[in-house]
């Protein structure tokens, strides 16, 4: 059993965050980087992935790199992970942290098939791809965590969100029945639920009455931050989750946090 004072310590391993120029993203990359992992931010705006790669060096003093990747590409994906084992020297920990849909934006009528192709594509086979395409790295380390971020939607029900909401039960049933498959190979794969969280995704949909409708169903009245689902990802990076997989943990203030 490693020692209490070393459970949050990553130094030695090296961690994939998609989707990580910004919002909940970065502030994974910045919280495994203060762990002590080296880093490979992956985003779709390469700028931006760069820039927080270097700013991770700056202020932690570890390995990262920045990388344009479109996760829904295979070659991009492929090429992702493997520039990740040649410049940082493996991967230990993987957040699949890039999603998008929902927003109160799905009307059964005005969505078409390539819209729900779109999002199943993003949310559901890109992380089941990069898991295949990571976890023999992992194994090789001897050390795999793999971190899936759903949403509180993935158990909430309502209105113009059912292909979003359904993707991400997906991602929770798909991570659970992975324990399986990965647990074998000495993996983890685990996935955080964020609830309401100050992201620019919520700042496009949020309104005053929205936002008090939310309080008045969250006990610790208050939205989350992008650093509260962040703990909860290096909680479940680091040896402190050493027998913990499968599972979904909902951060939420202790409510569920609706459009509608």
């Amino acid at each position: 059993m490693t020692g209490k004072e070393n459970l949050l310590d990553l130094s030695g391993k090296v961690a994939i965050v998609t989707g990580g120029g910004d919002g909940i993203g970065r502030s994974c990359c910045e919280i495994l980087a203060s762990a002590g992992a080296s880093v490979a931010v992956c985003d779709l705006n390469g700028e931006k992935a760069a820039a927080v790669a270097r700013e991770l060096t700056d202020s932690y003093g570890v390995g990262a790199i920045g990388a344009a990747c479109d996760v829904t590409d295979d070659k991009a994906r492929t090429d992702l992970v493997a520039r990740t084992v040649s410049e940082l020297g493996g991967v230990n920990i993987l957040v699949n942290n890039v999603g998008r849909g929902g927003g109160g934006r799905e009307n059964l009528f005005k969505i078409d098939v390539d819209y729900v192709e779109r999002i199943y594509r993003l949310n559901v086979f890109a992380p089941w791809r990069l898991c295949q395409l990571a976890a023999p790295e992992m194994q090789r380390s001897g050390y795999g965590s793999i971190i899936n971020i759903t949403s509180i939607s993935s158990v909430a029900a309502e209105a113009d969100m059912a292909i979003y909401a359904s993707s991400k039960a997906a991602l929770n049933h798909l991570s659970a029945n992975l324990a399986y498959d990965l647990g074998v190979l000495g993996v983890r794969i685990n996935c955080v639920g964020p609830g309401a969280t100050m992201t620019p995704a919520l700042a496009s949909v949020l309104t005053p009455k929205i936002r008090e409708r939310m309080l008045r169903r969250t006990p610790l009245k208050r939205l989350g931050e992008a650093a509260d689902i962040a703990m909860a990802v290096l909680f479940f990076a680091s040896p402190m989750s050493a027998w913990i997989s499968g599972q979904t943990l909902l951060v939420d203030g202790g409510g569920i946090q609706t459009l509608s």
